[in-house]
Parts: structure tokens; sequence; C-alpha cells
């Protein structure tokens, strides 16, 4: 399919496509819609696409498929790879652009994605990554998720390894040599094509400037279920992509580790106490000679753990809110498992 550049007044306009997919959120789409075709860079497509809604969304993309900057397909249930491939098989931008439905992109996002595509030394810029921000509702669950996509950013490098799906754009012909996006994969499809692209020698640059802003996340089911879902989908990355090194993690970590260290800590001080309590009478000699070498042992870890989670980002205040923590951790735990599961069976693009 031939390129397409615009020449206004002498000056090249490179046509960027954008890809949004959709399923079930029909009230997202005019939010999202109205920000991409009024993108101050304004050789664009947006194609957006349908997978497989019940919802009433596709009533939406017939409405915006009259729309002279927008192309729209409909397909079944075949998720967000199979979407993003269909899109980026008619395309006719140089640039393929990623967003989600539920994201708001500032005026300007593609315009400063393509002020940063301009390569250093020698670099080979095959993508580029922007900043998302998560809006904040008056829920613990839309502070927690705010609040560890900020701490993500705060240290992020020019040169990353991850071009984020909500705000990211590829060159066309990068993804096409390495294959593009592959409909078996299950999720973490930004993840995958980024390290594709990376292991081909290619350059990925983040901008802090490009800026999408992420409806909040609200509702503790959906908070957890999308944090399985993404624990599951990374199993398949770094089965894959053993030795490459993540720039991304933020507080995941912490909180991946939060039950495993707990009730590792309160073994030790379950030990500690009995050990105590056997002693003839409780005085300083007792409680040091309580503590011992095996105890001291088990407790290192927790102690460290502990300390890595007072010093991070994430809320610590209320009962409520270390449950949501706690919630959070044994989804991630549940998604692992799941996703050697799938690993085991050969499933979801493993």
């Amino acid at each position: 399919m031939p390129r397409i550049t615009l020449e206004i007044r002498g000056e090249r306009l490179t046509l960027v496509s954008i890809a949004v997919c959709v399923r079930d959120g029909v009230d997202w789409i005019d939010g999202c819609m109205d920000s991409l075709v009024k993108q101050t860079h304004d050789s664009i497509e947006v194609i957006l696409v349908d997978d497989g809604s019940t919802d009433g969304s596709k009533s939406k993309l017939e409405e915006w498929s009259k729309h002279e900057k927008v192309v729209t397909i409909s397909q079944e249930k075949l998720g967000l790879s199979a979407g993003r491939m269909a899109a980026l098989e008619i395309s006719k931008g140089e640039w393929f652009a990623i967003t989600d439905i539920d994201v708001r992109p500032e005026a300007d996002w593609i315009q400063r994605m393509l002020e940063s595509s301009k390569s250093r030394d020698g670099e080979d810029v095959v993508a580029v990554t922007g900043r998302t921000i998560f809006g904040r509702s008056d829920d613990v669950i839309s502070r927690i998720r705010a609040i560890e996509i900020e701490s993500k950013y705060r240290s992020r490098p020019r040169r990353t390894s991850l071009a984020n799906g909500p705000c990211s754009m590829f060159t066309r012909e990068g993804l096409l040599s390495i294959g593009g996006f592959d409909p078996n994969w299950y999720h973490a499809e930004d993840m995958e094509v980024s390290l594709k692209l990376v292991q081909a020698g290619g350059t990925i640059v983040y901008t802090p400037d490009a800026v999408v802003n992420h409806v909040p996340e609200t509702g503790l089911r959906r908070f957890l279920n999308k944090r399985k879902r993404d624990a599951r989908a990374h199993v398949r990355i770094h089965r894959r992509y053993k030795r490459v090194s993540y720039d991304f993690i933020g507080s995941s970590w912490i909180v991946l580790w939060m039950i495993p260290l707990l009730s590792l800590a309160v073994f030790g001080v379950l030990l500690y106490a009995n050990n105590l309590l056997s002693k003839d009478a409780i005085n300083f000699e007792s409680v040091y000679e309580a503590l011992t070498k095996e105890i001291m042992l088990i407790l290192i870890l927790p102690i460290f753990w502990i300390v890595s989670f007072l010093r991070s980002d994430l809320p610590k205040s209320g009962i409520f809110c270390n449950l949501v923590l706690l919630s959070w951790s044994a989804a991630l735990w549940q998604g692992i498992m799941l996703g050697y599961l799938d690993a085991i069976f050969r499933r979801n693009g493993h």
C-alpha cells in the first residue's frame, strides 16, 4: 500500500495513522475520538476498530465513519492484538500510533511525538512513546492507580524498552518487519512489539511532553481483573525476553511480594514469641536470647520489603487501602500461575 505524504506551502507533513480499538466501550468513544480528530498535527487518519461489541458501540462506529479523517473496521471478538493488526494492515501512514478508547490524548500528542522522532548519534528510532496521566476520582482505587503510573514515569530515561499501549507510535515499516501484532498474544502486545523492535536494533524514545489522559480507573473488581490479566501476560514476556532490562516496573514488585513476605514476617514473629514464652522469665537477657540466628535470617527479607514499602509512593493509610494492596498482591500471583499454565499448555501466544 503506498505511503501518503502531504505538502502544504512547501512543508512536508507526515501522515500518521492512529489505531484505537473498542469492545463494549460506547460511553468512551466520543471523548476519545474528539481528542484524536482535533490533533494539531493535521495529517492523520484515525482507524477505529470494533472488537465484537454488544453495547451499541457499532452504532457509534457508523456515526464516526462519516468523518473525513476516520476509517472504521468491525470484527468478531478477536482481541486487542488482532484489532491493531487489522488496523496496521490497512493503514497508509509512515507512522502507526496506538491508544486506548478510555484515553483522551492532548491536542499536541502526535505533534510532540513527531518532534521527538529525530535520531541522535546514528540511532534508528522505530518508536516514540509519551506519558499517560491517570485521572483521580473520589475512590481509593483510582488514587492508587494514578500514583503507581506517575511513579513509573518519574525516572524514565529518554531511551526506553517499552512503547506503552495508550500513548505510542511506531514506524509502520518497522512493525511490519517484525510481523506486527500477533492475534494469538494474550495482552502485553505493546511490550512484545517493543522488545522485538529493540532486539532488531531499533531505538524507542520516551518524551514526557506527549501526554494522554486516562479516565479514572475505578471499581475494585475491574482493577484486580486488569492486574491479574497483566501479570498473566507478563509471564509470556519474561519467558521470551530473559536478558532484557525493563525500566517501567514501578511499585508493582513491592505489591507482588507483599503477601509472601508479610506471611514470612508473621511466621518469624510467631517463632520469636514462642522462644520468648518458653523462657523462665522475660527480661532483657531472655529477649535477646530468643532472637536466634534462624529467626534473624527469616526476618531479613521481610524487613527489606517493609523499608521499601514505606519508602514507596504507594498509599498506606487506612484499612481499606491496605486491603486493596493485599488483594492486588493476590491478583498478581493468580495471574502468574495462569501465565505458567498458558506456557505448559502452549496457549495464548506461548
